[in-house]
């Protein structure tokens, strides 16, 4: 246990960690000073942002030190803790600077999340609704069944969903014939184009799930306003992520521009053609390859009105 102590370092965490250069270069250094080398482990505690920063240290230390993962909250023990994507963020953008890399372990350790804020334990359920809607409608459906039960941080029924989330994940990358995103689809990524740019926009005041849940109300809404879902699903979906507690409009959408320059800056990150996932219905996914800028506007302008409406009322 003495040479764990030595070897250990704290960081901070949340988006912070992947926005202050430093925060890399001390994982860096932490692993150049123990004496690593490639077949030695780096053990990342902690959430989504820490395991992407320190894990994209492990990543290129040596070109490839053995990681293992334990990650702390909803949100990476059903997404993205699972994954093989390892970053820290560069010129405003998320995720510019990162690597592939596949995990020696990932160990999601339930009690972890006994420690999270309330906000924080909220945070993840918006990606456990967009695997249901993008993969699997009865997921979705156990969600929308059990808000009052999530809300109220009931393990036994809010565990199991985040384990089916991670399960989605784990098929997607070790089944889906694309692990490293060469194809150009990212078909997990649904409602994300606007979350990554709605992160930088509040300068992360909003959490990465608290951002994705805003980017599926604004893709469903899409979907409804260009025909391709109807508008019950719509007020379902809707109504399921305001149950579990997230707002679903924030004033910086009304900065057109910058919001709209999220959708080249997804294309750059995917690479090539613009390819985008959507829904048709709940558990059925589509895919586009561009976005009509007046009616995504039209859609802003419905999730604001709406929230003015609850506001109201």
């Amino acid at each position: 246990m003495t040479g764990w102590s030595r070897a250990s370092r704290v960081t901070p965490g949340g988006e912070r960690c992947k926005n202050d250069r430093q925060v890399l270069d001390t994982a860096l250094g932490a692993i150049e000073a123990a004496g690593l080398c490639r077949k030695s482990f780096v053990v990342a505690v902690g959430g989504g942002a820490v395991l992407d920063t320190v894990g994209f240290a492990a990543s290129v230390a040596h070109r490839g030190i053995r990681l293992v993962r334990l990650p702390t909250t909803t949100l990476s023990q059903c997404d993205s803790g699972v994954g093989v994507k390892n970053s820290v963020n560069a010129f405003g953008k998320k995720n510019w600077i990162g690597s592939f890399a596949v995990p020696w372990a990932v160990i999601n350790d339930e009690s972890f999340l006994t420690t999270l804020s309330d906000r924080d334990w909220c945070c993840g359920f918006s990606e456990v609704v967009k695997v249901g809607l993008i993969k699997d409608a009865d997921l979705f459906e156990q969600v929308a069944s059990r808000c009052a039960a999530i809300v109220g941080r009931q393990l036994a029924a809010a565990v199991p969903l985040l384990n089916r989330s991670a399960l989605a994940h784990m098929r997607h990358i070790t089944a889906g014939g694309d692990p490293f995103e060469r194809a150009r689809a990212r078909p997990l990524d649904f409602g994300h184009w606007s979350a990554h740019k709605l992160e930088q926009m509040t300068d992360f005041r909003l959490r990465h799930g608290e951002a994705v849940a805003i980017g599926i109300a604004l893709d469903v809404v899409y979907c409804a306003m260009t025909g391709c879902l109807d508008w019950q699903t719509v007020e379902r979906v809707l109504e399921c992520l305001g149950e579990l507690g997230f707002d679903l409009y924030d004033p910086v959408l009304r900065d057109s521009d910058t919001l709209l320059r999220g959708l080249e800056e997804f294309r750059q990150h995917l690479g090539g053609e613009l390819t985008l996932p959507l829904i048709e219905g709940i558990g059925q996914q589509i895919e586009v390859h561009e976005m009509d800028e007046a009616t995504i506007l039209d859609a802003v302008e419905f999730l604001a009105n709406a929230s003015e409406r609850r506001a109201i009322g």
